[in-house]
């Protein structure tokens, strides 16, 4: 009954409730990021959300306009902390993770969830995803994870997923009220930010 019902109640509810909050980063943030560099204030990124169907996730933008798209060998996108494509606002919205706060307008709309997998880049069609990923794919995917929450960018992308698969097989109201608290931990001690793999092969690229 959660799972199905009640959870996308708390999510509209607390959403709701988050939006004058939001408003005011907006209003505090937009003139920053617009003016470093003359761009877009936000990053619309096409994501896979429940049932595979892709949407618009809403960030606020924390790097240079035309930046180059750099991966580590796993597959995951490079973050890391001397990365030369993000701008100097972008790196304080990085590690208060204020850069992921439009997302509650996702939540909003129905295509996100407060917690939940994290949802991935829509490069794929849906037949050629790992068949453990589109399991995920049962729950509508969370603005924080239990990866999120407990490891953040410390951990592979393949430790990532079988944490998803946990957590949606096993969800429960108490669990997702420990994510949240530990989301919240974590993010103000910020334990984890940046990832630690291939920084150096990583970083040559960023700088070309």
């Amino acid at each position: 009954m959660y799972k199905h019902f009640f959870k996308r109640f708390i999510d509209f509810v607390v959403a709701l409730c988050g939006l004058p909050f939001l408003a005011i980063i907006f209003i505090a943030l937009a003139p920053l990021i617009y003016f470093e560099d003359r761009g877009p204030v936000f990053y619309n990124a096409p994501r896979r959300g429940k049932d595979g169907k892709i949407f618009k996730m809403y960030k606020f933008r924390s790097m240079k306009v035309n930046s180059p798209d750099i991966k580590n060998k796993d597959g995951s996108t490079y973050n890391g902390e001397n990365d030369p494509r993000v701008t100097k606002i972008g790196r304080i919205l990085r590690k208060t993770s204020l850069d992921e706060t439009p997302q509650l307008l996702n939540i909003l709309k129905g295509d996100m969830s407060i917690i939940g997998p994290r949802p991935v880049l829509a490069r794929k069609p849906l037949s050629e995803i790992n068949p453990d990923r589109v399991k995920c794919f049962e729950m509508r995917p969370g603005l924080t994870g239990y990866s999120q929450a407990y490891f953040r960018n410390s951990i592979t992308s393949d430790e990532k997923l079988l944490n998803d698969l946990y957590y949606v097989k096993n969800v429960t109201f108490f669990m997702d009220i420990k994510i949240f608290f530990q989301t919240a931990t974590s993010v103000l001690k910020r334990k984890n930010i940046f990832v630690t793999q291939d920084i150096k092969s990583a970083e040559e690229k960023a700088a070309l």
